[in-house]
């Protein structure tokens, strides 16, 4: 502690030493030749030198005990025992950062509780397309190809969503704003999805006019897409409804929704249907619903930049839009070509 101390004034003792020296250089040259009062003025320069020095050590004891001392716990930094003005200012800047440090742990911990639930839920989904297709190997008789193609599209779907979650993590890594034929990227989605609609007797129906480009990134907003696509199907129960795909215009906006002809949404559950794990009333009716896909797809929307409007009515359906902003999304797709150039 106190090598510490003497190290940090060693250019104060220095300065102290030279100061003396030069005082007593200017009485020299001015003719003053007693050297009993040049020892004596260097005498007393030194104790009063020392007598400070003393003083501020003991008043930095406290601090210099604590940064010396091994912390057993983070939460020492909140502790405030300054002396001085300098020591209370680097206190309150251990405290701004150890605030740092707890929002970065909590937003960490909140991720990995994230994965871990998402995982845990995931791999429970799965359990059943995977014992439907044990049951079908045991059965001897010949397998059906419609059923095993059902099953494999619900692992399929199941994979894609945990890498979509993976991934969101290094979103801005993984983003590609290009311009997006609307229509072709609906019309792959469908066609992808097209056992989903033939196994619940659902027909899509798809109004979007030839050449609606839209500016965004086409692997996410595929993902979206076929998230509310899912949804569509899977909570309309009767057969022989409609799936709509449409967009409209409005000045310098491009609107794009999927409206189903299902139950709808609870009016209790409309506004936490994008929370992380929240399967709701509709959840339980299925059994099926992880609470992920309209998180996702909140989630990748507010990082593309695209509002997402959800509108229902119990027992008549639900409509979930995107909103493009033609001109911010422009302008992005030029600063991200010049980036690229």
């Amino acid at each position: 502690m106190f090598r510490l101390f003497i190290r940090e004034h060693s250019i104060f003792l220095i300065f102290q030493f030279l100061l003396v020296l030069f005082i007593m250089l200017l009485y020299w040259l001015d003719g003053f030749r007693n050297v009993d009062t040049a020892i004596y003025s260097i005498v007393i320069s030194s104790i009063l030198t020392i007598s400070f020095l003393g003083a501020l050590f003991v008043k930095k004891y406290t601090f210099y005990k604590k940064i010396l001392s091994v912390p057993t716990k983070i939460e020492v930094v909140l502790q405030r025992e300054a002396q001085s003005p300098e020591i209370k200012q680097v206190e309150l800047y251990l405290q701004h950062i150890y605030r740092l440090y707890q929002k970065e742990v909590q937003l960490l911990y909140a991720t990995q509780n994230r994965h871990l639930q998402f995982m845990n839920s995931w791999v429970h989904q799965m359990k059943t397309p995977i014992s439907v297709l044990e049951l079908m190997i045991q059965n001897q008789e010949m397998v059906d190809s419609v059923s095993v193609s059902e099953e494999t599209d619900r692992l399929k779907r199941g994979l894609e969503a945990v890498l979509m979650n993976a991934r969101l993590d290094t979103f801005e890594e993984d983003m590609q704003i290009e311009q997006v034929d609307l229509k072709q990227i609906v019309t792959q989605v469908v066609s992808e999805n097209k056992r989903l609609f033939i196994g619940h007797h659902v027909f899509p129906v798809i109004s979007i006019g030839d050449n609606c480009m839209i500016t965004t990134d086409r692997k996410w907003i595929h993902f979206v897409i076929a998230q509310f696509l899912t949804n569509a199907v899977k909570y309309t129960f009767e057969k022989n409804k409609k799936v709509y795909f449409e967009s409209t215009k409005k000045d310098n906006e491009i609107v794009f929704s999927v409206r189903d002809e299902g139950i709808g949404i609870p009016a209790s559950d409309i506004k936490r249907v994008t929370k992380a794990f929240f399967t709701g009333e509709n959840g339980r009716k299925t059994g099926e619903s992880t609470g992920m896909g309209l998180y996702l797809a909140q989630e990748i929307c507010n990082r593309l930049g695209h509002e997402m409007i959800i509108s229902t009515k119990v027992g008549e359906g639900t409509t979930v839009s995107i909103m493009f902003k033609q001109q911010e999304q422009e302008e992005r797709s030029e600063n991200h070509v010049d980036i690229n150039a």
